[in-house]
């Protein structure tokens, strides 16, 4: 796309931001005054924001999932938490056992744990148990302002279970498809008289297959945390957990002879395991430790210091097909991974908030330093000429164990400082404006010995962002907002043999957040325009990737939450997403691979008290993952859209018992997620039966 298109596209943007805020200011002054329904608003803040203002108050979009919402749906991995998120491609890869994939307008997107960064070098990332969670907070676009470098689709921020006010216990017991086992607990509770000390134990033990034949995988996972109210006006909250992964990995790539294509030999069937079961290993260890100290000087300033300490070892061997360009033959070629090793982190975020009224305005000024340092280290070796295999009837150990002697080292460090700015203003209690700027000096080494290879750089990077949003008395809110954001490689460009540029990226997004005053919910439209510039381009040639390329991505989304009737809640969302990237080997311009243009999900919640089944509670949802393209560089193939229809029953037996089935998939549709010069099977059927006791 040219940079005259960009431009227009970006003007129109920005023209339709200023016509819908004339549109509804016009329309609100000309508006009656309608006697409003007693119903109380659904209110939701999100921690990552770093300042405690409502979501329908803010202008960027921001999606959340609470805890509420955690529990009917029982989700397994993070990425299974944002199947009905609007503006999320949520595991277009499949169901991995190792890895959480998801994608935020079409690019890929950062994880958080309290708004603390969990880094992430290739295959040495974080995994997070939902069980251990208490809200997710997905914000999206380009947020450098919040969170510093980071990907311009925007940023995933989970928010860990903490000690509640309320003393509460539960203890669940799960059984379902593909031998999933698990027992787990959550306690809450005071321990001292005054209530001044609160104590949280979340613990969990899980056993299940994966969807490949053959893989597997135990969890252990415990996370304690413990909050002291000082005084009235200091509390700390101390956090930690421990999570322990040991089995086999799933290794989703397939051809697309066999499964995107016809093949003479049939379909290759999806619980396919073209790897060696016998052979492939994966062992996680993970440790987080941290604090949240948060101290009120006045009726004006509140400061606070947020800060974790991460620790992640991973032993990873996972072999994997290759495509077959040949669709009559019966055998393909495979390659492995190996990585041992582990990466330290540390981040701490200091932030002062300042809160103040001037006759008709509000303020808010938010002002940080925030410090990240992230190692990773260990032994690692790819190996592609791994043996054959046939994927109609695979036979396993034709293959050669990989030699130590070709492991080679990898030392990756990156330390960030930054410091950080945000101005708010509330007027009238109509207008919100806000501007804000960020500072950051990255420094980035990565050292190979055996290879040779020892680079460093610098840099220096400034963000910038800013919103203007109207809050009209019928509950229309339009906005409009900039924003800006830069991502650091720590990988070596062939071509210099030095460390990558950082990625930049840049959003406008236009909308309208509207919350009725007749139900008792929200409905939310945002338009954006993304571009990131310095992105990786292969040469077709050279198979080396350089830094000429520029991906944009430009679409709308509609996400609603409706308290329907007493009865029955609603939650919808759709999503059109035109994602396009030059790196086609040389074809110009093209949709990106992985990501549908349209894709939309309705969840609907049924209380059925008023027809005399007190605690009984049925959900039913649609999820509609629309047409995507194979990556342009690789062919034009086309991914068939899919429809997915899940399901949850639960009842309250009374005051202790309870008992919930989660199906999802229910029909068992076969289907291909996406293709990226692999084709990757959707998550095929589960079923889960809970069993709760609670106090």
């Amino acid at each position: 796309m040219s940079n005259t298109h960009q431009t227009q596209n970006k003007r129109y943007v920005l023209y339709l931001g200023v016509m819908l805020l004339v549109l509804f200011i016009g329309q609100q002054a000309r508006a009656e005054d309608d006697e409003a329904l007693s119903l109380e608003p659904i209110v939701v803040s999100a921690s990552a924001l770093k300042v405690d203002t409502p979501t329908q108050e803010t202008p960027k979009s921001v999606s959340v999932i609470t805890e509420e919402e955690l529990q009917l749906h029982a989700p397994q991995k993070l990425d299974e938490t944002l199947r009905y998120t609007s503006g999320v491609t949520s595991q277009p890869y499949g169901s991995d056992n190792d890895t959480d994939w998801f994608k935020i307008r079409g690019f890929d997107a950062a994880t958080y744990l309290d708004g603390n960064r969990l880094f992430r070098d290739g295959y040495y990332t974080w995994l997070l148990e939902p069980y251990g969670l208490e809200q997710v907070e997905v914000v999206k676009g380009s947020s450098s302002i919040l969170f510093g470098e980071s990907p311009p689709g925007g940023a995933v921020n989970a928010v860990q279970k903490k000690p509640s006010d309320i003393p509460h216990g539960e203890i669940r017991l799960q059984a379902g498809t593909n031998n999933h086992k698990a027992v787990s607990f959550d306690v809450s509770d005071s321990i001292n008289e005054d209530g001044t000390m609160r104590v949280r134990v979340v613990g969990m033990f899980k056993d299940e297959d994966g969807e490949l034949d053959g893989t597997e995988n135990t969890r252990h996972y415990i996370a304690p945390s413990l909050t002291i109210d000082a005084t009235e006006k200091t509390h700390l909250t101390l956090m930690a957990t421990l999570l322990k992964d040991d089995g086999v990995p799933t290794n989703p790539f397939f051809p697309a002879a066999g499964t995107l294509i016809n093949s003479p030999h049939g379909t290759i069937d999806p619980s396919t395991n073209l790897g060696e079961p016998d052979y492939d290993k994966y062992e996680r260890t993970q440790i987080s430790l941290g604090y949240l100290l948060e101290h009120e000087l006045n009726k004006v300033w509140t400061v606070s210091q947020n800060f974790n300490y991460g620790y992640n070892k991973l032993f990873l061997r996972s072999s994997y097909a290759f495509p077959n360009s040949n669709p009559s033959s019966t055998t393909v070629s495979r390659g492995i991974v190996f990585r041992d090793g582990e990466n330290k982190s540390f981040t701490v975020d200091n932030k002062a908030v300042a809160k103040w009224e001037t006759n008709r305005m509000k303020h808010t000024a938010l002002m940080g330093i925030d410090l990240q340092y992230h190692k990773t280290e260990g032994d690692e070796q790819d190996n592609y000429a791994f043996g054959t295999i046939n994927p109609y009837h695979p036979v396993y150990g034709s293959y050669t164990p990989l030699d130590p002697a070709n492991n080679i080292d990898r030392d990756i460090t990156k330390s960030q400082a930054s410091a950080y700015s945000q101005y708010q203003l509330k007027l009238d209690e109509k207008w919100v404006g806000i501007v804000g700027g960020r500072y950051d000096w990255v420094k980035t080494k990565n050292i190979s010995e055996k290879n040779s290879q020892d680079e460093a750089r610098t840099d220096k990077e400034f963000s910038f962002n800013t919103g203007l949003m109207y809050l009209a008395d019928n509950g229309l809110s339009p906005y409009v907002s900039y924003s800006q954001s830069f991502e650091v490689l720590s990988t070596i460009d062939p071509t210099t043999g030095e460390l990558y540029k950082p990625l930049e990226g840049e959003q406008i997004e236009v909308g309208v957040k509207y919350t009725p005053d007749f139900m008792d919910g929200y409905i939310n439209v945002a338009l954006f325009d993304i571009t990131q510039k310095n992105a990786l381009v292969t040469n077709p040639s050279t198979f080396v990737a350089t830094q000429t390329g520029e991906v944009t991505s430009q679409g709308i989304e509609i996400e609603g939450v409706g308290q329907i009737t007493k009865s029955f809640k609603l939650t919808a969302n759709y999503t059109f997403t035109d994602a396009k990237t030059d790196d086609t080997g040389g074809k110009g311009t093209k949709q990106a691979g992985l990501i549908p243009r349209h894709t939309a999900s309705a969840w609907l919640d049924y209380d059925a008290t008023d027809i005399g089944l007190a605690g009984l509670t049925i959900g039913n949802g649609i999820r509609y993952i629309g047409e995507s393209k194979d990556s342009p560089a690789s062919s034009d193939l086309t991914v068939p859209s899919a429809t997915l229809w899940d399901a949850m029953v639960a009842y309250e037996i009374d005051k202790n018992w309870g008992v919930q089935l989660n199906v999802n998939n229910i029909l068992d549709r076969v289907y291909i997620a996406s293709s990226d010069y692999y084709c990757y099977y959707g998550q095929s059927r589960s079923a889960l039966l809970s069993v709760n006791y609670h106090w």
